[in-house]
């Protein structure tokens, strides 16, 4: 299994002198960083047609919300991008976990003002890298 955070670095909390040491991971591949591109980017456009390829057509999105837990298809998601204005977005990619040909991975991401924790699970497909699930916590 092969850790990527997109070059950011992290606190080896294990070392046993007491400095800590700082582990550089190497990058996302550059598949998975194109789909989770195609989520912001639809964010920044108001496109549910921006975020289609970078998700599975059986894709789900979930999240927990008073006190129940959601779990609805990604057409939710699609739906929301559409009746969106255009707005700025951006994101971090905080963790990434990758085996093969599937892949999970962490961003913050922030469209307008609203402040999300995203995870996501990707499979390769073909040569492309598709969101399967989408689960979310907002800030």
């Amino acid at each position: 299994m092969t850790s990527c955070l997109n070059n950011k670095s992290d606190k080896n909390e294990c070392a046993a002198a007491p400095e800590t040491v700082a582990v550089t991971k190497p990058a996302a591949p550059e598949g998975i960083v194109k789909a989770i591109e195609c989520y912001i980017n639809a964010g920044r456009q108001a496109s549910s047609e921006v975020a289609k390829p970078g998700f599975a057509e059986t894709a789900t999105m979930s999240w927990y919300e008073n006190g129940k837990l959601q779990s609805v298809p990604i057409q939710t998601l699609f739906d929301g991008f559409d009746s969106w204005q255009p707005t700025e977005a951006s994101y971090e990619i905080v963790n990434c976990e990758v085996a093969e040909d599937v892949a999970m991975v962490a961003i913050d991401s922030q469209f307008g003002e609203a402040k999300y924790t995203d995870m996501f699970t990707l499979v390769k497909d073909g040569n492309n890298w598709k969101i399967v699930s989408k689960v979310y916590h907002t800030k």
